[in-house]
């Protein structure tokens, strides 16, 4: 019996790679409940007499607040840790769902007021979202894992997220058409408790406080680590993330490659259906396609920047996979918009986001290393750009497509890939700043 403990405390047991494999479930569960207002709006906006325009008010209203409150998100995962953070917000997404699902239909509620609770629901949802990447990847990962495999995990939660959209499109489409909009929300809400139970019960702050960590595990995890990331931040440390150079323009490359991934989230599935024809339920599939590439992109993405961070370093290591795939989402994008085949427009369109999530892991390996310790409150001002156009997008691409058309409004995200491309080539991943000094 002491032999097979001594065996036991002797080897590296993995406990990082199941409390990331907790992180990639609170992503996925995190998309489910964020993107189901895409599949279920176009009912929704049916039902209670909404415009185009007044879907896109509710889908900003979410954007927003999950821009606005990823830097405060980011300190509040510093101050309290990541097991009690993501269990309080995860609570937090399951509740208003519920009470999304529980919003009156008109008879009972003038339209105005209903358009004005599901803002008031879907911005409340954006606050409780927003610190899941600062705190669930950057804050994890970097305590969790060693600086070499950063990029590795990045990747794979958006994996996660991408798997969470791709799980949403057919599976609210088909609740939709079977049980309604609103009971589409009751059916997923249940995944947020669950999730919260299983974290707090498993998951710990850092791999010192887990009970199942070996002396050989936590060995690892410390190897080849010249950057503090398992600290408590500096008191003022938020106001040296804030004037760092490379932090704020790795802000605005995120900023710009996330318009495009807004594009998809907020719209695809109803360019789908109302523009390139396709059925309901047809198009709840097909739009799983770019989401599913885009897994797939963002492991390779992350293992392939790992990879080159080791051989040739960080700076060239994050910039190369990042204006590869920004090039390609330009191209890609204009092609898929102007595609005759709507088969061919899904499949060059699948093929422009898988360009975005390639770059995924390679804007979060640069803020992590740039912030070290304080990577949780950079990498929630790096959100906050990144998310911040989902804003500006879920305005603008109705006003553009009903002004001008579909093309043009698709086509705008290629601008957006290109100003990316630009930004990065002056982002230098390897200068690693010091919010000690």
């Amino acid at each position: 019996m002491i032999q097979s403990r001594t065996t036991v405390r002797d080897r590296d047991t993995y406990v990082r790679w199941r409390i990331f494999i907790l992180v990639i479930i609170a992503s996925f569960v995190a998309y489910v409940l964020r993107s189901n207002m895409s599949i279920a709006g176009d009912a929704l906006r049916k039902d209670l007499g909404f415009s185009l325009s007044e879907l896109g008010l509710i889908l900003a209203a979410n954007a927003w607040a999950y821009a606005l409150f990823q830097f405060p998100g980011g300190i509040f995962g510093d101050r309290v840790g990541p097991r009690k953070a993501l269990t309080i917000i995860i609570v937090a997404w399951g509740v208003i769902t519920i009470l999304t699902g529980l919003v009156p239909d008109t008879g009972v509620l003038p339209v105005t007021a209903a358009l004005v609770l599901l803002i008031v629901l879907r911005f409340l949802q954006g606050v409780a979202q927003a610190p899941i990447f600062p705190v669930g990847c950057a804050g994890v990962i970097s305590r969790w894992f060693p600086p070499s495999a950063w990029a590795l995990p990045n990747g794979l939660a958006s994996t996660g997220l991408t798997l969470g959209a791709a799980a949403t499109a057919p599976a609210i489409a088909w609740a939709v058409e079977n049980y309604g909009w609103r009971n589409s929300f009751l059916l997923a809400a249940p995944l947020a408790f669950i999730t919260a139970a299983v974290w707090w019960w498993y998951g710990r702050d850092t791999p010192a406080q887990h009970p199942q960590v070996t002396p050989v595990e936590l060995e690892l995890i410390q190897a080849g680590r010249t950057v503090d990331t398992q600290s408590a931040p500096a008191p003022d440390a938020w106001k040296q993330v804030l004037r760092n150079r490379n932090i704020l323009l790795l802000t605005g490359a995120y900023f710009c490659m996330n318009y495009t991934f807004y594009i998809f989230f907020n719209w695809f599935y109803i360019y789908l259906v109302d523009v390139r024809g396709f059925k309901a339920l047809e198009g709840g599939f097909l739009a799983a396609a770019p989401w599913i590439v885009g897994a797939i992109a963002a492991t390779a993405g992350g293992a392939l920047c790992d990879h080159l961070c080791v051989r040739i370093g960080p700076r060239w290591g994050c910039r190369l996979p990042a204006v590869v795939g920004l090039s390609l989402v330009s191209v890609l994008l204009i092609g898929g918009a102007m595609a005759g085949d709507p088969y061919t427009a899904v499949l060059l369109l699948s093929l422009c986001f898988g360009c975005t999530q390639l770059t995924e892991g390679a804007f979060w390996y640069a803020g992590i290393n740039i912030a070290g310790r304080n990577s949780a409150s950079a990498c929630g001002i790096m959100n906050t750009g990144g998310n911040a156009v989902g804003g500006v997008g879920a305005l603008l691409i109705p006003v553009i497509a009903e002004h001008v058309g579909w093309i043009p409004a698709l086509a705008s995200g290629s601008v957006f890939a290109v100003t990316g491309v630009v930004l990065w080539l002056f982002i230098r991943a390897d200068e690693v700043m010091d919010a000690g000094k």
